[in-house]
């Protein structure tokens, strides 16, 4: 790749897992009384396609230097049952504003690591969420799981439940990349994970790995490639590492032995080069899929959507998320979760709800969301120019020219389109299209680097 390209286009950015991005939202949070009128009116209008419903499990017995996520460190496993506890209570509320069963179209477990967890504690969980909704056989029911915590007893129990999709955190094969991010796992015991959940009977095992992690080369990413093609993963998230020590100081010991952006992007070419001889198709920004893949013919059909969980299959219009930083989507508003587990747990088990931030969509966040979804999964969106409330796209076309003039992207005087070489530059070309940071650019660190 052009290395000008990356530097000119190495800024902070958002992932657009939603539109607006969090640092975004209006500084006032919806009430409890505007945020249950927001979930019934999704209900009432969209309910019949059925929801999403996302649960964080925050907790991991060790801390991943690299991880952005929202996590609590311990070995006490005495935490499981009050925290699964507040999570069913807070399901129950969602629950009584809604007017009937809902069919849950999508389940996912995330975190931390879902697998600290018992698969007795697991199995608790799961029964209480369907008890109080519908699953049926186009129910996706998915989890992430750490291979060092995941047992056969796991396995069974939640695959007895009805999941058939397992994630695995692997990140990187390397010792020393291991031993710095403090992610120690090694081939066999990934390969048995792996082998176990199949023979059980788990339908789609997607890998998780990063490029840009400290102690990274060609090298030691080509190896990771080669034995993750030796296992066979139906999918592959490549993630850019994101870098970001203001909101996770743990990452401050990482720097020294990170690689500059232009050996970083190297990393992803090299592996993206790789995944595609062996037979692996890149659908959107950082994942790969098997021609064989429901997710692979989904982006071929244009039918894949993202949200907070990332790609997926079920275009859903309503995501609860519950539990400690979980964050929920009506389509028109969005709601997080208290950030740490004692403010969560103290707010639902005094029946509060638990939303400490959020944001009510306004028709222009509402157009500019559908079109940055339509560039997220599909590489092109299109308007009609001659309507005044597209004022705002004419603006962000003419944002795109120099990037257009790069040969990264296609424009017409109503249309966006992403070729192969624009691909790496998705969340660059998502920016153009971002009026409110457009409108207010940050004068702090508020996102990771865009290459």
């Amino acid at each position: 790749m052009n290395t000008q390209l990356i530097h000119k286009y190495n800024v902070p950015g958002p992932r657009y897992t939603s539109y607006p991005t969090v640092p975004y939202w209006d500084q006032t949070p919806p009430s409890e009384s505007e945020w249950q009128q927001q979930i019934q009116q999704t209900y009432e209008t969209s309910g019949h396609q059925g929801i999403s419903l996302y649960v964080h499990l925050p907790y991991c017995e060790s801390l991943c230097t690299y991880c952005g996520c929202t996590t609590r460190i311990t070995v006490n496993h005495q935490v499981e049952k009050p925290y699964i506890d507040a999570v069913l209570q807070e399901w129950k509320m969602y629950r009584q504003l809604l007017t009937e069963s809902p069919l849950i179209r999508e389940l996912h477990l995330g975190g931390g690591t879902p697998t600290f967890f018992s698969p007795a504690s697991l199995k608790r969980l799961i029964k209480g969420l369907i008890r109080l909704g519908k699953i049926d056989e186009k129910t996706t029911m998915s989890l992430e799981a750490h291979p060092n915590s995941t047992t056969k007893d796991h396995l069974q129990t939640l695959y007895e439940l009805g999941f058939r999709r397992l994630s695995l955190g692997i990140q990187d094969f390397d010792p020393d990349v291991q031993q710095i991010i403090n992610r120690k796992q090694t081939y066999e015991q990934i390969d048995s994970v792996v082998q176990l959940a199949r023979q059980i009977g788990f339908t789609s095992i997607n890998f998780d790995l990063i490029y840009g992690l400290p102690k990274q080369t060609l090298a030691t990413v080509q190896d990771t490639i080669d034995k993750t093609i030796q296992l066979q993963p139906d999918r592959i998230a490549f993630y850019s590492y994101a870098h970001v020590p203001w909101m996770k100081p743990a990452q401050r010991s990482l720097e020294p032995f990170l690689p500059d952006s232009e050996t970083k992007q190297q990393l992803y070419e090299q592996g993206k080069i790789m995944l595609q001889q062996a037979g692996y198709h890149e659908i959107g920004m950082d994942h790969f899929a098997h021609a064989s893949d429901p997710l692979f013919q989904a982006s071929q059909q244009k039918k894949m959507h993202r949200n907070f969980m990332g790609y997926t299959l079920q275009a859903t219009k309503m995501l609860i998320g519950l539990g400690v930083s979980a964050i929920s989507d009506t389509w028109t508003a969005f709601g997080q979760n208290a950030k740490s587990v004692e403010a969560y747990r103290e707010r639902i088990e005094a029946g509060k709800w638990a939303i400490h931030r959020g944001h009510i969509l306004t028709p222009e966040d509402l157009r500019l969301r559908e079109h940055i979804l339509n560039v997220m999964c599909h590489m092109h969106t299109e308007w009609d120019c001659r309507m005044p409330e597209n004022e705002e796209l004419q603006r962000a076309l003419s944002r795109l020219v120099p990037m257009a003039e790069d040969g990264l992207v296609n424009l017409t005087e109503q249309s966006i389109d992403v070729p192969e070489t624009g691909k790496p530059f998705l969340r660059n070309i998502c920016m153009a299209l971002d009026a409110r940071l457009w409108r207010s650019k940050p004068q702090t660190n508020l996102f990771s680097s865009t290459v």
